[in-house]
C-alpha cells in the first residue's frame, strides 16, 4: 500500500509504472466551452479559450504567458489554483521531462510543441465538433511510437475546457450509459445543459448511437483532445498513464472503438479523490463499461491539512482534476516520493 494512493482493481500492475517516464499534457480548445454556465475551468466562457495554453505555460514557465494573471477557477473566498499548478509541482519534484501536444486551440502556447491541427474544436451541438480527427489520430500515433523509444512509460494529461461535456457526447455516440455520470469542474454539475448540448449535437450530426463509427462520432460530438490521447496510447509500446477523470474512460471507449483487442492492462486511469468521490458522476460505472481490466489509481493529496486556503477549495468541489494533476501526482508517487512531500511541494507553489 502506498500512503495517499487507492488502486481500484489489480494493485500488481503499478510495478509496470517504473523508469524514466514522460509528462504529455495534450491540450485543445473548443467552442463548446463559450456556452454560457457549462464549464467552470476559467473565470469566464470567454478566458476559457486561454486555459490550456495558459496551464502548460505555467508548467514550463511557472507563469503564463498569454494572459496576464494565472487562470483560477470559479470560487468562493479565496480562489482555487488551477490544477496545472499541481502538476507542475510534480513536474518539478520528480525533475520529469514536459512535453506538450496541441490538437488544436484556438489560443496557441508559447512554447515549442506538437501540433496537430490548424483548427480548434467547434460547438457540438451543431453536430460538428472536429474538422479533422483521423488526421490528429494518425499523427499522435506517430508520435506516441517516437516518445516510447525513449522513455520507459508515459504519463498523458489534457486540458481542455468543457471537456466533460464532449466525454458524454463520445460516449452517448459510441453507445454507453453515461447521462448523469460524467464529472465536472464545479461544485453543481450542469448535467442537463450538458445532455441537451449532446443531444441536440447526435441529432444534428445524424448521429444513431451505438451504430456509428468512432472518427465519425468524433468529428460530430466529440474534441480534438480525445483522437490526439487515444493516438498517444495505441502508438506507445510502453505503459501509460492516463491523467484525468471521466474524460479518460471516454477516451478508453475511443480506443476500444479503434481497436478492439486493446490490451488495457498496460494502461490506468489515475484521477483525484475529488473525481472518485464526485457524487454527481460515476467514473467507475463508465470505466467498466468500456473494460474490467482498467485499473483506476486516485489519489488524496490531503488538502485537509495544506496551510493554504485556496486548496481547501478543492475539498468542496471547486476543481476536481485537470491538466493531469491526478496523473502527475500518481507519477510523483511512482517515483518514490510520499505524498506528503507532493503536498508540500503544491503548497510552496501555489504560496509563491
Amino acid at each position: 500500500m502506498v500512503d495517499g494512493l487507492k488502486t481500484y482493481g489489480n494493485e500488481n500492475l503499478n510495478k509496470k509504472f517504473k523508469g524514466k517516464p514522460v509528462f504529455i499534457c495534450t491540450i485543445a480548445t473548443t467552442d463548446t466551452s463559450k456556452i454560457h454556465g457549462i464549464s467552470g475551468a476559467g473565470a469566464s466562457e470567454e478566458l476559457n479559450m486561454y486555459t490550456p495554453a495558459a496551464d502548460v505555460e505555467i508548467m514550463k514557465y511557472g507563469k503564463p504567458h498569454c494572459m496576464s494573471e494565472i487562470p483560477e477557477t470559479v470560487s468562493e473566498g479565496e480562489a482555487a489554483p488551477t490544477p496545472s499548478m499541481l502538476t507542475k509541482s510534480c513536474l518539478d519534484l520528480t525533475k520529469t521531462d514536459l512535453v506538450v501536444v496541441d490538437a488544436g486551440c484556438e489560443i496557441r502556447p508559447d512554447l515549442d510543441c506538437y501540433t496537430l491541427s490548424d483548427s480548434y474544436g467547434h460547438n457540438i451541438s451543431t453536430g460538428h465538433g472536429v474538422d479533422n480527427p483521423k488526421e490528429i489520430y494518425n499523427q499522435a500515433v506517430k508520435i506516441g511510437e517516437e516518445l516510447s523509444e525513449k522513455y520507459d512509460y508515459l504519463v498523458i494529461g489534457e486540458s481542455i475546457a468543457a471537456g466533460t461535456t464532449t466525454a458524454l457526447g463520445i460516449l452517448k455516440a459510441l453507445g454507453y450509459d453515461a447521462d448523469f455520470k460524467v464529472s465536472g469542474s464545479m461544485p453543481y454539475n450542469p448535467h442537463e445543459l450538458k445532455l441537451k448540448t449532446v443531444n441536440e449535437g447526435l441529432k444534428n450530426g445524424g448521429i444513431t448511437p451505438g451504430k456509428v463509427d468512432v472518427f465519425d462520432a468524433i468529428e460530430a460530438v466529440g474534441d480534438p483532445m480525445m483522437a490526439a490521447v487515444a493516438g498517444l496510447t495505441i502508438g506507445s509500446n510502453v505503459p501509460v498513464v492516463l491523467a484525468s477523470g471521466t474524460q479518460m474512460s471516454a477516451v478508453c471507449a475511443v480506443i476500444k472503438a479503434i481497436k478492439e483487442d486493446f490490451d488495457f492492462t498496460k494502461i490506468t486511469i489515475a484521477t483525484t479523490i475529488f473525481v472518485a468521490k464526485d457524487e454527481t458522476a460515476d467514473i467507475f460505472n463508465i470505466t467498466k463499461q468500456v473494460s474490467e481490466d482498467i485499473n483506476i489509481n486516485v489519489v488524496d493529496p490531503k488538502f485537509e491539512s495544506a496551510n493554504h486556503g485556496g486548496l481547501l477549495n478543492y475539498l468542496d468541489g471547486f476543481v476536481k482534476e485537470g491538466a493531469g494533476a491526478g496523473g502527475a501526482m500518481f507519477m510523483a508517487l511512482m517515483c518514490g516520493y510520499n505524498i506528503d512531500e507532493v503536498k508540500n511541494k503544491i503548497v510552496e507553489n501555489c504560496s509563491k
